[in-house]
Order: structure tokens, then C-alpha cells, then sequence
């Protein structure tokens, strides 16, 4: 099943193509054709969006797996995506869902309306548009947040922040919260695995912290020798710190070959560590570990007195030590980030869900 929904951000130009003004990649289309994303596509000299209600696949997650540990911690948020991406990281995580060209990988049909419906009636505090970029199904995402917001049920962006300035400004105007992949901090190392540019990604950051009241976490996934270096992790840390505030929560994850870099090895747990050491020495309040079990890595300390604050083991809450004001119990500083009196109880389980049961006739 496709669809052909009507999009906002495009022009005609003179050669009778058509030209998506979405993100920084200015795909100019022939009748018939798709974008580089895949999901945009020409059809009777307009873009549309094919993959408008469709999804490959829903899952109730912990809100840690976003990864988003400041954001109503220990709480389930229902997860879906859809097909394609507007990025060709060569190093793609989950590349047999946002490579994809094929329909089938499309398998759950869900109105707006039902994801809310079924986000309500499975105790999730949010949903979050991920596993690929919701830049490119943006009116879907964008519908869905709406629909959720009758029953204050929270939009959670997972994203890498390549998108046009009016876009941008639409799509997070209904968006709670975004954990932005900042992929590294070289354009060649954009420009070489990702086929983008990083200037676009840092003026989405800024975007964010300077425009709206979005609450977002950066993570960076430290692939051995392209960008794991201490130079680069230093000049990446200072400019988070300089331009987006200390209280921007950093996450460093590890690498595992996949994609077109099965040559590369994994991250090692070292590295992880260096970097969040890094991040702490340069003044972040608030750096993590992901993809490896690292207990002290994964927990949430005060940045005045260093009292831990939440205990995590992967994804388990083991330690709450947060006043109801969301203050440090020993010191009374207070911990960037939305939370909540109490800490959700989700824990660290994964549980796929069908969404035809929550259709209305």
C-alpha cells in the first residue's frame, strides 16, 4: 500500500521537475520519481508523502532507550517509524528500515488518531518518531503529535537535525522533547559516511535551545578512527557547552559494524569512557555511556555535589534520589530535564504491538 498525502515544502522549477524544500538535500524530482529519501515523490507535479500512515512497526520501550534520561525517567513510550531516511550514513544502525525502497517493509497501518488511542491505552507518557528520521514523514509526525496532545500524551523526536529552517520551525512547535544525533564534529566525516553537511545540524541545536522549549539530549556514535579522536571530542564538548549551555545531557555510544563499515571494529569501552570523561572535565553537567553495560556511565549524579541522583543499570532505575521539584536530595541543586514527582516503573522491557486492535470501525 502507498500513499500520495500533500506536502507543504516544494516548488516547481522551470524544467518540470519539482524541488523538496524539506531538508538541506534540495532533491529535485522527475514526475514519478522519488528523493533521495525515498518517501517524497513526485506524482502529478506535486511531493507527496507515500508513507503517510504507514509504519514498520510499533514497540512500548523505556524512554532510555531513546536514548533520553532527563526526559519523565523510567516511563514506557510507544515507538514507531517508517521507511527511508534523508541521510546515507554509511555506518547505519538500523540501515534494514531507514535504507529501505521496499513497501513491505511497511507491515502496521495506523491513523493519527489510533497511535494516540493506543499510546493512551497502554500507559505510555509519550510517543517517540524514531528507528528513522521523522524529518522525512514530517505531516505524518506532525498529525500524530496533535492527536496525542487531547490525551497529554508527550512527542518525542529521535532525530539527526537535517531540516530546513520553516520546516523545522512547524515540526517542533508540536514536538516535547528530541534526542539529536550529533554524528560527529567534522564536515568530512559529514560529508564522507553521512552525505550531509554538520552546519545544518548545529543550527538545528542552536535552533532548539535558543527558540523553543523543547527539551533535547545529543547523542554520538564513536566509530573507531573517524570520530573518536581526543581533539575532536574536546572541540565537540567546548561548542556544546559554549553554544547550547552545560545542561545539555551528552550520550557517547558504541559503534557495532553494520552497513557498509563491517570493516571497522566495535567501539572500544575505553573510549566511551574518555569521552564522557571529556564532556565532565569540560564542563557538560551531564555525560553517559550507551550500548555497554556501564552502570556508573549510565547513571545521572548531581553536577554540584556529584551525589548520584538516578541510578541505571542499562535501562533499570535501581536509585531515585531526586526531590518532587526534581532537586538534588543532598545539596538542593537542581537537575535539568522534565520530570515528574515520581519515576515511572517501565523498567527494561520491550514489548512489540500490533496496532489493529486499537482501530475503530
Amino acid at each position: 500500500m502507498k500513499t500520495h498525502f500533500p506536502t507543504t515544502y516544494w516548488h516547481k522549477l522551470e524544467d518540470g521537475r519539482v524541488q523538496c524544500d524539506l531538508c538541506p538535500r534540495y532533491c529535485r524530482i522527475k514526475e514519478g520519481r522519488q528523493g533521495f529519501c525515498y518517501v517524497r515523490e513526485n506524482h502529478n507535479g506535486a511531493v507527496v508523502l507515500n508513507t503517510y500512515g504507514l509504519s514498520s512497526g510499533f514497540c512500548v520501550d523505556p524512554i532510555e532507550k531513546k536514548p533520553l534520561n532527563h526526559f519523565m525517567p523510567g516511563t514506557p513510550v510507544l515507538s514507531f517509524g517508517t521507511a527511508g531516511c534523508n541521510l546515507g550514513c554509511k555506518f547505519c544502525q538500523n540501515w534494514d528500515i531507514s535504507k529501505s525502497r521496499e513497501m513491505h517493509t511497511l507491515a502496521d497501518q495506523a491513523s493519527p488518531e489510533t497511535i494516540a488511542r493506543a499510546a493512551r491505552e497502554l500507559d505510555c507518557r509519550s510517543v517517540a518518531y524514531t528507528y528513522n528520521d521523522p524529518v522525512i514523514f514530517h505531516e505524518y509526525a506532525i498529525d500524530v503529535a496533535q492527536a496525542c496532545a487531547e490525551f497529554d500524551i508527550k512527542s518525542v523526536a529521535v532525530t539527526a537535525g537535517y531540516v530546513c529552517a520553516e520546516p523545522r520551525a512547524e515540526f517542533y512547535r508540536y514536538m516535547d522533547a528530541a534526542n539529536v544525533d550529533l554524528k560527529a564534529f567534522s564536515e568530512d566525516f559529514y560529508h564522507k559516511l553521512t552525505g550531509s553537511h554538520l552546519e545544518p545540524v548545529l543550527e538545528t541545536l542552536k535552533y532548539l535551545k535558543h527558540e523553543t522549549e523543547v527539551w533535547f539530549e545529543l547523542t554520538t556514535l564513536l566509530i573507531p578512527g573517524e570520530n573518536d579522536s581526543e581533539r575532536e571530542l574536546q572541540t565537540m564538548t567546548q561548542w556544546v557547552v559554549e553554544e547550547l549551555g552545560p545542561d545539555v545531557p551528552m550520550h557517547f555510544s558504541a559503534f557495532h559494524p553494520d552497513w557498509k563499515m563491517r570493516d571497522h571494529p566495535p567501539t572500544p569501552p575505553a573510549t566511551l569512557r574518555l569521552a564522557r570523561r571529556i564532556a565532565l572535565e569540560n564542563g557538560v553537567h551531564y555525560a553517559y555511556v550507551g550500548n555497554v553495560h556501564d552502570p556508573q556511565g549510565d547513571s545521572t549524579y548531581c553536577h554540584h555535589c556529584g551525589a548520584l541522583l538516578i541510578g541505571r543499570d542499562w535501562y533499570e532505575l535501581n536509585e531515585w534520589r531526586l526531590s518532587a521539584a526534581g532537586q538534588c536530595r543532598a545539596c538542593g541543586a537542581v537537575c535539568a530535564g522534565v520530570f515528574e514527582a515520581e519515576p515511572g516503573s517501565w523498567g527494561a522491557r520491550r514489548q512489540p504491538v500490533r496496532l489493529a486492535r486499537y482501530q475503530t470501525a
